[in-house]
């Protein structure tokens, strides 16, 4: 009988690696199980210096997604890339590892899953960022992968030019 038990102990292990494969969703799976809702979006600041004066603006989306599959939803990352319009090269993207160890049930929505762009436009203040010529309407696609699927498009939307970054007031000297 001991002859036998490597040959068990391997089998065990090949059965128990391919256990989670069986949880694995296939990308049209993915995409039908996947519905986009409270979408929005807006200009953040990424970096803000008062001094030499200079502030670079990125686009953020936010969303939830609602878990319209019969499957629940388990290690979906979403990657967000960022153009803008009439542009053939991106701006920018945003990838994260958003649904791991709390699944989303069937039915169910996502917390807030918010995605934010590595690259944008740069000024001196809001109103040169304002001004910029570079600075166009924007879109992003964004795309959804889990374990055994490929990326799979969830849709493209429009970045608003809504701006979500305050300049500091002026600090005035003492008098």
């Amino acid at each position: 009988m001991k002859r036998y038990a490597p040959a068990v102990l391997v089998l065990a292990a090949l059965a128990l690696a391919a256990l989670p494969a069986c949880k694995t969703m296939s990308s049209e799976e993915l995409k039908s199980s996947i519905e986009v809702v409270d979408y929005a979006s807006a200009w953040v600041s990424k970096y803000y210096q008062p001094w030499p004066p200079r502030l670079i603006l990125v686009p953020q989306i936010s969303f939830r997604i609602k878990n319209i599959g019969s499957k629940p939803l388990t290690y979906v990352n979403f990657n967000a890339v960022f153009q803008f319009k009439g542009d053939p090269e991106n701006f920018g993207d945003s990838f994260m590892a958003a649904i791991r160890g709390k699944a989303v049930p069937p039915g169910g929505t996502s917390d807030l899953i918010v995605l934010k762009s590595n690259l944008g436009v740069e000024g001196k203040n809001l109103a040169g960022i304002r001004d910029n010529p570079e600075w166009k309407p924007a879109f992003v696609r964004l795309f959804a992968i889990s374990k055994g699927s490929t990326p799979v498009l969830l849709g493209v939307y429009d970045v608003s030019r809504d701006i979500a970054f305050k300049e500091p007031e002026p600090v005035e000297p003492k008098k």
